[in-house]
């Protein structure tokens, strides 16, 4: 057809492979899958972080539990010892709300030590009382 005229470079690969249009598609690519695999991998981490304070703060209360039950301690050195367990494993904002009773578990009286936490959402930040866990210990007598 007169007046159109096909440019040869676009229908003849570089020496790369690629037509000129295709040239920064690698560069948009890497950045679309580097940033899903980011997002993936924070992902994984936070919730690693999640499982790690809830863990470390049911090992707490277990202990605060088992320290309260012995027979010259109270419910109060529970608490104590569950609030320096938790301060010193992740820090003294998760350590704010921590209660005591007596409750019966299958007709054994027991001292229950209950943990309401934030939950860490970003990094060790996050909102208040999500996060509620208890620990128990068999009390003597």
């Amino acid at each position: 057809m007169p007046g159109w005229s096909v440019s040869s470079d676009l229908l003849h690969p570089s020496a790369t492979g690629r037509t000129p249009r295709e040239e920064g598609a690698a560069v948009v690519d890497f950045v679309m899958v580097g940033a899903l695999l980011t997002l993936l991998c924070m992902s994984i981490i936070q919730l690693m972080l999640v499982v790690h304070v809830r863990n470390t703060l049911i090992d707490a209360a277990a202990s605060g539990a088992r320290y309260g039950a012995l027979a010259d301690r109270t419910s109060s050195d529970a608490e104590a010892r569950t609030a320096e367990l938790i301060s010193t494993a992740l820090n003294a904002g998760f350590a704010r709300d921590i209660t005591t009773s007596e409750v019966e578990v299958d007709g054994i009286r027991t001292l229950e030590v209950s943990v309401k936490a934030p939950m860490p959402v970003l990094g060790l930040v996050g909102p208040d009382g999500l996060m509620e866990v208890h620990g128990h210990a068999a009390l003597p007598g």
